[in-house]
């Protein structure tokens, strides 16, 4: 064999053992606590799922992961917290998708959902309820005096293009009625303020009326669904398709946004782990099933082509009602039916 041979096969010879270690050393590893921001008050959807993440990714990854609650501005605030963070993978962000796509024509606060790695773990829809004791019985009796009185009926939020005001938005502008919107930080107080009388009627997710439901506490009339909806511990909830056959689907989904310029192992070690940890974590399969919610585990191209549909019909829903400050063709979202 002469030199240069000698040298290939030397060099093969040495490279062999230390490919897998070469991959190896491509994984993410954290040596610090990972902080997941969420944006909304603790208690709502988005706070719970965040830390249903947090546990699977400490099992996995051997590192404390840290849920904060930074609530402001319909969420927004906390969006550009996160975005504008050290890109070093150690700060996430754990909220409802469809809210960071329209943030860009609904207030001040610019931050997009084309700026995060979208890892996306349940999608919930929105239920009108009232209180227990409240006149109203099924969903046929508010709607008529949703007509008789427009404008005199307050429905509580988690705020302004939220899941709650999505769904009231979808109704208002199929049937043509009007409500008085009513504002609060984040969609447990929300539900809070129809519980206690503040507010008549209540639009947020099953996923957070689900106890108050079970308790007897709210009386659900519809389901923003094409399907009766179930509540473990309850029963099933009729679909508004009932009453308002031709209403568009109304979904939030929720997951983690990790920022775009992160270095890449980040993305790649979240990313199997999600599919891997996250997609079978029996915790968070249990919190969808007693909530009325749909276990939706997807990362990025899968997770974008889920959400982007959702963050169109709201923008163009709520630029309808005159709730934007700009169009959505603004932020690159093409108009409906396009």
């Amino acid at each position: 064999m002469n030199t240069l041979n000698r040298r290939v096969a030397l060099a093969l010879l040495v490279a062999a053992p230390i490919a897998p270690f070469a991959a190896h050393a491509q994984e993410w590893k954290p040596d610090r606590s990972v902080t997941i921001v969420v944006p909304f008050p603790p208690g709502g959807t988005a706070d719970q799922v965040a830390r249903l993440v947090a546990v699977e990714m400490e099992k996995s990854l051997g590192q404390r992961f840290v849920v904060t609650n930074q609530p402001g501005a319909t969420g927004a605030i906390g969006a550009r917290a996160v975005r504008d963070a050290p890109k070093d993978g150690y700060t996430w962000l754990g909220t409802a998708h469809r809210l960071v796509g329209t943030y860009g024509i609904m207030g001040d606060v610019k931050v997009g959902l084309d700026e995060f790695h979208q890892f996306l773990a349940i999608t919930n829809v929105p239920v009108i309820s009232v209180a227990s004791n409240s006149p109203y019985n099924d969903f046929g009796a508010l709607l008529a005096a949703l007509k008789d009185k427009p404008g005199q009926l307050t429905v509580g939020t988690a705020g302004p293009a939220t899941s709650g005001h999505f769904a009231m938005e979808a109704v208002a502008q199929t049937v043509n009625i009007k409500y008085r919107h009513v504002t609060y930080q984040g969609g447990a107080p929300a539900v809070l303020s129809t519980v206690s009388g503040e507010t008549i009627i209540n639009a947020e997710l099953a996923s957070d009326q689900a106890e108050m439901i079970r308790g007897k506490r709210l009386k659900p009339l519809a389901a923003l669904s094409n399907a009766p909806l179930e509540i473990k511990g309850y029963g099933s909830i009729p679909s508004i398709k009932q009453w308002i056959p031709n209403l568009p689907a109304v979904t939030t989904q929720f997951g983690i946004l990790i920022p775009k310029g992160v270095p890449q192992n980040v993305i790649d070690t979240v990313t199997k782990l999600w599919n891997e940890k996250i997609a079978k974590s029996p915790q968070l399969a249990t919190w969808a099933e007693d909530r009325g919610a749909l276990l939706t585990v997807l990362a990025g191209k899968a997770a974008e082509d889920a959400v982007t549909p959702t963050v169109v019909s709201s923008a163009w829903m709520m630029h309808a009602a005159g709730l934007t400050k700009a169009s959505p063709e603004t932020i690159g979202i093409p108009p409906l039916g396009r």
